[in-house]
């Protein structure tokens, strides 16, 4: 037991489980920015060029409510309305693009960060390799030397 505790602490304190557990928390908190960005900013500014509509309340009706008046004179829904809301989806999806365009954009950034990191200096260009005649007076020169 006490080594599956130690496999687990290893596991843990990696750098990839951290980094991961941090993304999660600003990935979190940049999502609640975004909702915000989209529902308070950018709703608001299409819904004002569409007319003054209100996607939230977009939907398609299935099944009206069913309502009957009791005995105070009090409407009352007996059934209640059946519809696909798709003005919150539309709102959502446009929540998503924007996150997944800013990750788009992070991971690009930390990408061009890590391809200037790896860029190994360039290598020297190597020596020409010798012509004939250099290796013939090199040859030329070798054996005077030994004969002397």
């Amino acid at each position: 037991m006490k080594k599956f505790f130690e496999e687990f602490k290893a596991f843990a304190m990696r750098g990839n489980v951290i980094d991961l557990a941090v993304g999660v928390v600003i990935g979190g908190a940049f999502g609640k920015i975004t909702t915000s960005i989209v529902n308070d900013i950018i709703m608001p500014a299409i819904s004002m060029l569409t007319g003054g509509i209100n996607f939230a309340n977009w939907k398609w009706v299935l099944k009206a409510a069913e309502t009957s008046i009791n005995e105070a004179g009090e409407t009352v829904v007996d059934v209640a309305e059946v519809a696909i809301t798709y003005g919150n989806t539309i709102a959502i999806i446009i929540d998503f693009i924007i996150i997944a365009f800013a990750v788009f954009c992070m991971v690009k950034a930390i990408n061009s960060m890590h391809r200037k990191k790896e860029e190994p200096a360039p290598e020297p260009a190597p020596e020409p390799e010798p012509s004939a005649e250099e290796k013939l007076l090199t040859e030329i020169r070798d054996l005077l030397k030994e004969k002397n």
